[in-house]
């Protein structure tokens, strides 16, 4: 990577922090100029892994479950990675550089990125830097913050491989949050252009997963009036989810019951009330899965959006 430790403030649409060893605090570019080099594994095969945080009024959001997450991926792939202090330190030097140079947004998205670096080519010898690390914080569109809490429509597309595939083949990295995005990327497109907003990848056995960029949560009210909440378990090679853990916490410091386990295409089906979770997005209720229509609940909804505000 070529840096540019200050530049232009009229380019100030996002902010990058490398970390190297010789920057293990990170160090400031210029996003929206050339950095990566084209032999990068990141660029040449997806090799690489990130996570996604919401920044909100200078808080970063779920910050030690998003670590924990890239850390496991890191185990899962084989990629190094700088300790957390180092994504700490190169986060909190992104917003000084925002609060310096144009305000702070009241949301930032941050993106930590880890790529296997080049090709024979190591960055350092301390495999905790052996490859190539940064970080990017970029104002969160307002249509996004106005989506949150929106119905939407999705489609079960099928993922490609049964719920047994995460043991019985762990070269697949399923699990881990790669660089290698292009199917899900796909699927999306493919949901929009039949008329969908989003997707929920199905195993080639009628398992439930997760959303290409979001987790499957399942909800229902009893007589009484009590919520219970379902998610799909990790163990079918899917990522657990940092937002829906979040909620769950609050949801039963609230009083309400959550497990986790299979869910078949047919229990999806037979659900009361549906959602999508993510870290930037929150919170998005399902009213309509391929051509079946859903009821939304628009007081649990704000209650799992209140449940966010909660987190530490």
């Amino acid at each position: 990577m070529h840096m540019a430790e200050r530049f232009d403030e009229d380019s100030l649409r996002a902010v990058g922090v490398r970390i190297d060893a010789e920057h293990p605090e990170g160090i400031i570019f210029d996003p929206h100029q050339p950095q990566l080099r084209v032999t990068d594994l990141a660029a040449v095969r997806g090799d690489g892994i990130f996570e996604t945080m919401l920044v909100k009024e200078g808080h970063v959001r779920k910050f030690s479950a998003h670590l924990e997450r890239l850390q496991r991926s890191s185990k899962i792939t084989g990629i190094g990675i700088p300790p957390a202090e180092s994504w700490r330190a190169a986060v909190a030097r992104g917003l000084d550089e925002f609060r310096t140079r144009s305000g702070l947004p009241e949301e930032l998205s941050v993106r930590l990125t880890a790529s296997r670096g080049v090709d024979g080519e190591p960055a350092s010898e301390d495999v905790n830097f052996s490859g190539t690390y940064w970080a990017l914080l970029t104002p969160v569109p307002q249509s996004v913050q106005a989506s949150r809490g929106n119905p939407i429509s999705v489609a079960l597309l099928d993922r490609g491989y049964d719920a047994t595939a995460a043991e019985r083949a762990p070269w697949l990295l399923l699990g881990a949050k790669t660089l290698s995005y292009a199917v899900n990327m796909a699927a999306l497109r493919w949901a929009s252009e039949h008329g969908h907003d989003d997707v929920i990848f199905t195993s080639s056995d009628g398992q439930v997963l997760e959303g290409p960029i979001s987790t499957v949560l399942i909800g229902s009210r009893g007589e009484d009036g009590r919520v219970h909440l379902h998610t799909p378990s990790p163990e079918v090679g899917i990522l657990p989810g940092t937002t829906q853990a979040t909620i769950y916490r609050a949801a039963e410091a609230a009083g309400w019951t959550t497990s986790s386990g299979p869910v078949t295409v047919e229990e999806l089906r037979g659900a009361q009330f549906l959602w999508l979770t993510g870290s930037v997005k929150l919170v998005s209720p399902i009213t309509r899965v391929d051509e079946q229509e859903f009821t939304a609940d628009p007081e649990i909804t704000d209650q799992l959006l209140q449940f966010l505000t909660q987190e530490g």
